[in-house]
């Protein structure tokens, strides 16, 4: 570091944006193709497609049993 107080900062994370980019577009379109086709079932899937992770983590314990 240097003595006027300022520092580097390198974030490495860009990767990881992309990644669920394309995890919350593919969640996207599986919610919306199972919806009923009409605009309030294409919000539901894009609201669903943004908290997928929480559906995966319950399933996933409903079958630990937990």
């Amino acid at each position: 570091m240097t003595t006027d107080g300022r520092g580097r900062v390198i974030v490495r994370d860009g990767s990881w944006g992309f990644f669920f980019l394309l995890a919350y577009i593919g969640a996207a379109i599986y919610f919306i193709s199972i919806s009923d086709g009409s605009f309030w079932g294409f919000i539901l899937g894009l609201l669903q497609a943004i908290v997928w992770p929480a559906y995966a983590t319950y399933h996933v314990l409903l079958l630990l049993g937990a």
